[in-house]
Formats: structure tokens, sequence, C-alpha cells
């Protein structure tokens, strides 16, 4: 399996980074290769300064080795191995009415001692999509949620309520008492059980993947060209900080990375270039950016 997936996401990668490169229409991916001392490496993908992302990463990698003691606390289990590997990716658009978006999907496997000759004692999927947009335009938040529900109900009529009321909880900045979003799936420790086997639970999370650009593509093509001002640009930097403090504060991803040595600069790509923390700034009563933290403090059902 994590072979399979592995390959998987390769390709993935290779798909993604080719079609945004088309949207942008000016820059172009950089690919980065890297290997971790401590076993294995990845493939680190970013783009910067094009006509339509400002900063984007589509990172893959595939880590091995022994699990750090603080990880060990973290899961609840002694001295073991692991395997792991994902795709990641963040998006910074530069123009403040297209959104954000985050997408991550990947697989976790635990032995009882090194592999190949450990015994595999747990095994688990995980991932999902999510949007955070600067001005909420309600057709863009329906049609990237729509798209979420129709890849999960080939699999489970659950899957897209549960999973959508997780990502609501998860990316939740709880300092702030905000979400950093209008959410999208969010899903971990998805296991071998008597409703999924490991193959059920491969095709849904690949079925999820293959959605991502028909959520996000066809709402960067609709929003790119509009005009926007130097104030709504300010909007736009301030509420990358709340991503930044999201991600810094609460992001599982990123702790794990960097609890496991991972490679600094794929862990921290997810990160805005230009970034403003104003002192107790608030919206104007009845603008369109108090608009959209009315949302983000009441998430909504989109479909």
């Amino acid at each position: 399996m994590k072979d399979k997936f592995y390959q998987y996401i390769q390709v993935l990668q290779d798909k993604i980074t080719s079609k945004l490169e088309a949207v942008d229409g000016k820059a172009q991916f950089k690919e980065d290769l890297w290997e971790r001392p401590e076993g294995g490496g990845g493939r680190t993908r970013v783009i910067e300064n094009g006509a339509v992302f400002e900063k984007g990463g589509v990172n893959i990698s595939g880590v091995h080795g022994k699990l750090p003691k603080s990880m060990q606390a973290y899961f609840n289990v002694g001295e073991v191995d692991f395997f792991a590997c994902g795709l990641s990716l963040v998006l910074h658009p530069k123009n403040p009415m297209v959104p954000t978006v985050h997408a991550n999907w990947r697989y976790f496997e635990m032995y009882d001692s090194p592999s190949p000759s450990g015994k595999l004692v747990g095994a688990w999927f995980g991932g999902g999509q999510d949007l955070t947009p600067y001005y909420l335009f309600e057709e863009d938040a329906i049609h990237f949620h729509k798209t979420c529900k129709t890849a999960c109900d080939k699999h489970n009529p659950t899957f897209y309520p549960d999973y959508k009321k997780k990502c609501d909880d998860y990316f939740w900045n709880t300092h702030r008492e905000e979400a950093r979003g209008i959410g999208g799936l969010f899903f971990d420790y998805c296991k071998a059980s008597d409703d999924m086997n490991m193959e059920q639970w491969y095709h849904f999370v690949t079925e999820v993947g293959n959605s991502f650009l028909d959520a996000y593509v066809p709402i960067v093509e609709k929003r790119k060209d509009l005009p926007f001002t130097e104030a709504q640009r300010n909007w736009q930097e301030i509420r990358r900080g709340r991503y930044v403090e999201f991600n810094l504060v609460h992001d599982k991803g990123t702790l794990f990375g960097l609890k496991t040595n991972g490679r600094i600069e794929s862990i921290l790509m997810s990160l805005p270039p230009h970034v403003q923390w104003v002192y107790n700034h608030h919206p104007e009563a009845g603008s369109e950016e108090e608009k959209l933290i009315e949302v983000l403090k009441h998430p909504k059902n989109w479909v």
C-alpha cells in the first residue's frame, strides 16, 4: 500500500503543478529534491511571483525511521518505527478576490521493529482540502463544498457531513474564536474496519485527491482578473496573519514535521510572503470584510 500510494502522489503532483502553471501563465514551479538523514526524502515544488500565484507549494515526501520520543507520547506508543508519505499543498494568490487553498493526502504506517522485517502494527490514511477566502463569494463556497460532497458520496453518504464538521472543528483558531476559512473536508486515522478495508480507503482518498483541481481551478479562473484596491490587499494580508497563527500554533502536520526533523523549508512553505498584524483591527460595520468574519465565527452548511 505504501508503494502504491507514494506512486499515486507522484503522479498527482505532476498533474496539479502542470495545471497550476497553465492557470498562472507566467511563473513555473521550481523543483527541489531533498533527503532526510534518518531516512527518506521528498520532492518540493514551489511557485513564486506569478501572474496569479504570489507563492505556493505542492510537495510530496516519504520518510521513515524510528518514531521520535516526542511523537511516541503523541501516538501513545513505545519504541516503534514508522513510514509516512503524503502530498501537501498551499496556494496564496495575489488577488484578494481569489481564495487561498490548502490540501493534504497522506498515509502512515507503524512497525514493531525496523522495516522491512518489522511487523505492521498500525496503518491509516488522512487528509482533506479546505478554502480560505478573503472576500466571500457564496457561489464559490457552494462550488467547493459540492465538489467535496460529490467525491465523498461515491463512497459513503455519511462521509461529507462527518468530514465537513471535522474540518470546521480542526481549522478553528481557538485563541481568536473563529475559523481559518470556510472549510471543506478533514479526515484522519482512516483504518481498516468491518466497514472499510485499506483498499477501499485508498480509493476514497484518491477520489478526493483527484477532485482537487475541479474544486479550486474554476474559482481561480472566475476571480483572478477582478479589480481590487490597496485597502482590500491590506485586508488580505491581515487575514493571512490569522492563517500563519493557525499553522504555527495548532496545525498537527506542521508540528509533526518539526518534531520528526522534517525539512524546515518544505514545512514552512505554507506561510505567505506578505503578512500584516495590525493592532486590535476590526472591519467596518456592514462591510464585505465583516460579512466574511460573521461566517468564520459561525460556520455554515454550504450544501
